[in-house]
């Protein structure tokens, strides 16, 4: 599972807790370079001594609703490096008020900026990496079961995450003939900064824990090193791939 000699851009990472944060350690210590962002000024001093730990060389801002930025990540991507083998999108976001309403309640300012932040940003970033993948690459998003099946609680994203599972479908298709593949990391559900938003999520943390075969959670360890498996050479026969990383909770009716 070596990722010696690749290059990789890690967008979420929020504080040590995070998904993107687990995968950039992961695929850090299997050999990989790692390029990280953070969200904002107020964000930086949480992020830059993890991407430093890291030994990053790039450390950026990047808040996919700023005009700019996004490209701007891209573009010092292509000036430091030339080229790109693989990008995690971890990044989800909706206002508080539409996701702790019912869907049907939902505003459609709400749900179009949830959408804009959630998943079409990942397809601007592919759009953007597909010029800097020249030899392949891997892309990889996380998404949630409640995309699938009702969870409660998880409301305004359930449409969301399954359009974002969607897009990375065609997205596999459409880049597969210049060796890019597409996957959704979806882990079971995990105490990060962003999943406190979801209401009563430690009571969903609860009930998960109890139904699950081994009555244990998954960790960020555990999601990160199956992205930096589906980064390697290993994996070059896999795309578009849904990937459960829950212990089992995808299987319980």
């Amino acid at each position: 599972m070596s990722l010696a000699g690749k290059k990789g851009l890690v967008v979420g990472i929020a504080n040590e807790h995070s998904i993107a944060y687990g995968c950039a350690k992961a695929m850090r210590d299997a050999g990989a370079e790692i390029a990280v962002t953070y969200l904002n000024a107020k964000a930086e001093p949480y992020v830059r001594p993890l991407a430093e730990g890291l030994n990053s060389p790039i450390i950026v801002p990047c808040d996919v609703r700023e005009p700019g930025q996004l490209e701007a990540v891209f573009a010092r991507i292509e000036k430091d490096w030339g080229k790109l083998d693989f990008l995690v999108h971890s990044i989800a976001f909706a206002p508080k008020e539409d996701l702790h309403a019912r869907v049907v309640d939902c505003t459609q300012a709400g749900f179009a900026l949830a959408m804009d932040v959630s998943c079409h940003s990942f397809i601007r970033m592919a759009h953007l990496a597909e010029q800097l993948m020249k030899d392949g690459g891997c892309l990889q998003t996380v998404t949630f079961y409640g995309s699938e099946k009702v969870v409660g609680e998880y409301n305004l994203m359930g449409p969301v995450k399954a359009a974002l599972e969607a897009s990375v479908r065609y997205l596999a298709a459409e880049l597969g003939k210049k060796n890019i593949r597409v996957h959704a990391l979806s882990p079971g559900p995990l105490k990060t900064r962003a999943a406190s938003g979801i209401d009563r999520f430690d009571d969903l943390l609860e009930r998960t824990r109890e139904r699950l075969p081994e009555h244990e959670l998954v960790s960020i360890e555990d999601v990160g090193n199956v992205a930096a498996f589906l980064a390697s050479d290993g994996a070059k026969a896999l795309t578009g791939n849904i990937e459960y990383i829950d212990r089992g909770y995808h299987i319980l009716g």
